[in-house]
């Protein structure tokens, strides 16, 4: 009875010292405050509702982009290893889960043994062997726990690479936009320039003009020509980057005019600009909502939770294993004696294993499992820092956009005047071939510059929605 209670006494002590094995996972580590930053753009445009809250259907309203965005999110073959990666942890998960469920198995054996020429005896086991591991300290729950952490990583990276493709294919399209809408420029800028060299020709004929003029004025508008070809090279290429994120073979992407839709809001009726990018319809939500919403945020939480667990198994390993096992089959082989036909015989065993020394291995798993702990809870407060600093980056790309569109629309306006009125000069033979030509130009680059500012902003209003979390269903 002594020896009874004395075990006992024991393992009611064991459970106790082990009972905080089972203690759930929750996050210790607070995000950074301020984590969009502390400047007055940021603070005037953050609000409780969040951009990030509509799903991209909602966001771009174009239905061709809805359209592309559908075929590579169903294609794309980043996005299937993605996918299969998640069915991977799935089954790992399913594997841990069943941990606590016995082994049975059937191994029969049969042996002929004849000792110095005499008869050869047969002998047979035909037993059902099952075993099963008691999670006293919580080394099988710990471990089935830092897998399902595993597949929740999985899962939020597969959404990663989901909103990354919803951004890329935005970006690419908008792209695509506005390099026809400077295609149209340039051909625009073709035919005015192919008029102004036909007039300086004429002056030429006329003894009126020198043939360097002509020559220079031609020489400008073969720049022109050269711009349209690698404009039209440069839609090719984007098209086939297009063609590679669905996984087809290279083809037109069909594509609205630029500014024909808008981007994120109805309420925006004015020009392209004002659909696009202006910073008034911009929601960025209190940044608790970001961390909720960003998919590498919640990886980095995911981490630190396998991470928890992972420890937690390390420190169960300590504690002793215990394993009960049996096994029941029919044998004619019962000691020193062979019988037949065969009995039936049952056994069963209970061990436990507590180890003693395990040449270092169980310490050094347990101080690289904290060591580990303590990484991924820097590198989450990391990933939360760089979160908020693409927030307030993007932002601060939308407003410097929109600030430029003024100054490019107003440039363009004045430079087409300025060269309208040159061109008429240069008619009646009151201004020069080289103030044309630098009229020309500087419309030109104003006429360019200023649709590329107006990608760059849309691009800004893009980034913007996926970091603040944006890009889901």
């Amino acid at each position: 009875m002594k020896v009874r209670n004395i075990i006992s006494a024991a393992a009611v002590s064991l459970l106790l010292t082990g009972c905080g094995l089972y203690n759930k996972y929750e996050q210790k580590v607070e995000a950074p405050a301020e984590a969009f930053g502390s400047t007055q753009d940021i603070k005037s445009a953050t609000g409780q509702e969040s951009i990030a809250q509509m799903s991209w259907r909602e966001f771009f309203t174009d239905p061709l982009l809805q359209q592309l965005i559908e075929q590579v999110l169903a294609s794309n073959t980043d996005l299937n290893s993605a996918r299969l990666a998640v069915e991977k942890s799935q089954a790992s998960l399913s594997a841990a889960k069943k941990a606590y469920l016995p082994s049975l198995f059937f191994s029969p054996q049969g042996t002929i043994a004849s000792f110095d020429g005499g008869k050869a005896t047969k002998t047979y086991d035909l037993p059902l062997q099952l075993s099963i591991d008691i999670d006293v300290f919580g080394s099988i729950t710990n471990k089935k726990r830092a897998a399902k952490a595993v597949l929740l990583q999985a899962q939020m990276q597969q959404e990663a690479v989901r909103v990354n493709l919803v951004s890329v294919t935005a970006q690419q399209y908008f792209l695509l936009q506005v390099l026809d809408l400077q295609l149209e420029i340039l051909q625009q800028t073709d035919s005015l320039w192919n008029k102004s060299l036909d007039t300086e020709k004429s002056l030429w004929e006329n003894g009126k003009a020198y043939s360097t003029a002509v020559n220079q004025m031609e020489a400008s508008y073969l720049s022109v020509k050269q711009q349209i070809v690698d404009t039209r090279r440069h839609i090719r290429s984007v098209e086939n980057a297009f063609c590679q994120l669905m996984a087809v073979t290279p083809q037109h992407i069909q594509r609205a005019k630029w500014g024909s839709t808008m981007l994120h809001h109805a309420e925006a009726m004015g020009d392209a600009a004002d659909r696009m990018f202006d910073t008034k319809y911009l929601k960025l939500g209190v940044p608790a909502m970001m961390l909720e919403n960003r998919p590498d945020i919640r990886m980095a939480n995911h981490a630190m939770e396998e991470a928890f667990y992972n420890t937690q198994a390390a420190r169960a390993a300590f504690y002793p294993g215990i394993t009960l096992s049996g096994s029941a089959g029919w044998t004619n082989s019962a000691g020193g004696a062979i019988v037949d036909p065969g009995k039936l015989l049952l056994s069963a065993v209970a061990s436990l294993t507590q180890p003693i020394w395990a040449r270092g291995r169980l310490t050094a798993n347990k101080k690289i499992a904290l060591l580990t702990e303590e990484d991924l809870q820097k590198k989450y407060v990391q990933t939360v820092i760089n979160a908020g600093n693409q927030v307030n980056e993007a932002m601060a790309d939308c407003t410097a956009a929109r600030e430029k569109h003024q100054y490019y629309h107003r440039q363009v306006e004045v430079l087409h005047e300025a060269y309208n009125g040159t061109h008429e000069l240069m008619d009646n033979g009151k201004a020069s071939y080289l103030e044309v030509l630098k009229a020309q130009e500087s419309l030109l680059d104003a006429q360019l510059g200023e649709a590329m500012n107006m990608y760059d902003a849309a691009n800004a209003v893009i980034e913007l929605y996926i970091a603040l979390g944006g890009g889901g269903e």
